[in-house]
């Protein structure tokens, strides 16, 4: 009879989601001059393709390590059941595909494009468990991820984080160049683990910003590079506080925002098994869901090339411009963004509760006290492409931006409580459900996408098409008549339509299109 340790390291060799069609490969000629001892010598495993793997190691933890019986990352293969409860009328949901616990997805994905992850939730909630298996599963024994994880608390000084002079260096030295660091092992660990980091004083918090945005840690004009990494940092609370307010440079580093779900009683029992047999679940990780880094490294290649199709990229576009517009800011159209009154130390509620004659529900921007960051849309497409990848596809669909925003988007979007749409019926919940108010956002950025015809009704869209056709050839009566269009275009939408952040982004791109043509046109004058 197989021990109980023997089931936790049970891996079944079943696929995980055996519905998913085999990709066509499209042939290289490399591979002509490719084979086994080519794939050894690059450190590529030849077992089961990595996607798999991934997948694997997903459902060994929900089944056997942190106990997450939660299922809020929702697919739908078809028609679906749902069903409400008590006098706020609680929707459950029973998805027809395979559908996944946040919990435990994100630091995976996390862990498979080595980005900084941010693990937030009261004390005893599977935090710092689960950035420990991220740790195994990048090949390290449980010691060497104990003791590489780094405790924020409130003494810590830059040489505790980073490493320490040698004393002897520091007495007979004659330069800085003299001096060796003994650097802190966990700088060369490809999963960092920062427990509490909203413990660390502000002075080592610098310190850590540039080790974690920049990868690479200073100390007496000596620099350590650090590998490429995936970070799992937790605190108790997602406000930001903890012993030390954390820094706004490095909030704005974390990637992904993922809370602990609560402990299901009705699991208890999994609890006892554990008790009763001495299991520690990170102790006992499947040699088969372990990876090596070459592993790691191809597996970070083929998520970068999992495609974004042009029709889903532009409703990403369409969302991500609702939120930076705000017509009393400036001037100049160009100045129009909330970023240019958060630089004055304006009131943006205030400044926008002055604009008159906008349907401030229509108006998503007016639910946000900011707009994206070029680092947050990044981020939000790296994720969508692995999530795509981990669910085994090779093209981004619109379900898997949907789920993957909230969670990207969670520190990035600052909602406004002030705003009308959390006035509205049935909306207050979404002053504490961060992750469904982004939600929300993107469903209904969606709706008015669709309501206003996007994908066959976008003037712009064809216009951005003809220039990326590139200008080498074009004439002067065809530059000119470029001109025309996009200088009637303008005037069409400047008739009485009311600015919202879509439009200001679609005017200042026709504003490029026509500075372009015209410098061209300049250029073949004068040759």
């Amino acid at each position: 009879m197989p021990s109980l340790k023997s089931t936790f390291q049970h891996v079944s060799v079943a696929p995980t989601n055996p519905r998913l069609k085999p990709q066509a490969k499209t042939f290289d000629v490399a591979d002509l001059y490719r084979g086994p001892v080519a794939d050894s010598a690059r450190g590529i495993d030849s077992g089961i393709p990595l996607d798999e793997k991934l997948r694997q190691a997903y459902f060994w933890i929900v089944n056997h390590a942190v106990i997450s019986p939660h299922y809020d990352i929702e697919y739908n293969d078809g028609p679906h059941h749902s069903y409400t409860f008590g006098d706020s009328k609680a929707k459950l949901t029973l998805p027809s595909a395979q559908s996944y616990s946040s919990f435990i997805l994100m630091p995976l994905l996390n862990f498979a494009v080595r980005r900084r992850c941010l693990l937030v939730g009261g004390p005893g909630r599977g935090k710092t468990s689960s950035a420990i298996l991220m740790g195994v599963l990048a090949g390290y024994s449980l010691k060497e991820v104990r003791r590489g994880m780094q405790h924020g608390q409130p003494q810590m000084t830059i040489s505790d984080l980073l490493g320490n002079p040698l004393p002897a260096d520091l007495v007979n030295a004659k330069s800085m160049d003299e001096i060796k660091i003994s650097w802190r092992k966990w700088l060369g660990m490809r999963v960092k683990i920062i427990d509490e980091y909203n413990r660390i004083p502000t002075r080592t918090q610098s310190a850590l910003l540039t080790v974690m945005g920049d990868n690479y840690a200073e100390l007496l004009d000596h620099i350590f590079e650090c590998p490429e990494s995936a970070w799992y940092l937790t605190a108790n609370d997602d406000a930001g506080g903890g012993t030390y307010q954390v820094i706004e440079a490095l909030r704005d580093r974390i990637d992904i925002v993922v809370k602990t779900l609560h402990f299901n009683t009705r699991f208890l029992n999994e609890l006892l098994t554990r008790i009763e047999e001495g299991i520690e679940p990170a102790e006992v990780v499947p040699p088969a869901i372990i990876f090596a880094e070459s592993e790691i490294d191809r597996m970070g290649d083929e998520i970068r090339d999992v495609a974004v199709p042009p029709g889903l990229r532009r409703r990403l576009e369409f969302f991500a411009s609702q939120f930076e517009f705000l017509e009393p800011a400036a001037d100049q159209l160009e100045y129009k963004t909330k970023d240019t009154a958060k630089l004055a130390s304006a009131d943006i509620h205030q400044l926008s509760a002055g604009e008159t004659g906008k349907d401030k529900l229509k108006d998503l921007g007016a639910q946000t006290k900011n707009g994206l960051s070029v680092r947050a849309l990044m981020t939000v497409l790296i994720f969508a492409k692995a999530l795509t990848y981990f669910h085994g596809n090779r093209e981004v669909e619109l379900d898997d931006l949907r789920q993957i925003i909230p969670f990207v988007l969670h520190d990035k979007l600052a909602p406004d409580p002030d705003a009308p749409f959390f006035e509205a019926p049935g909306n207050a919940v979404f002053r504490v459900d961060r992750v469904g108010w982004i939600r929300k956002l993107f469903d209904l950025s969606c709706a008015e996408y669709d309501r206003l015809n996007l994908d066959n009704d976008d003037p712009l869209t064809k216009l951005e098409a003809e220039f990326a056709a590139g200008l080498e050839g074009v004439a002067e009566s065809e530059a000119r008549a470029r001109l025309v269009k996009i200088e009637r275009l303008l005037a069409e939408w400047s008739k009485g339509r009311k600015l919202y952040g879509h439009l200001f982004d679609d005017v200042l791109k026709l504003k490029y299109l026509h500075q372009r043509y015209t410098n061209y046109l300049r250029w073949l004058v004068t040759k």
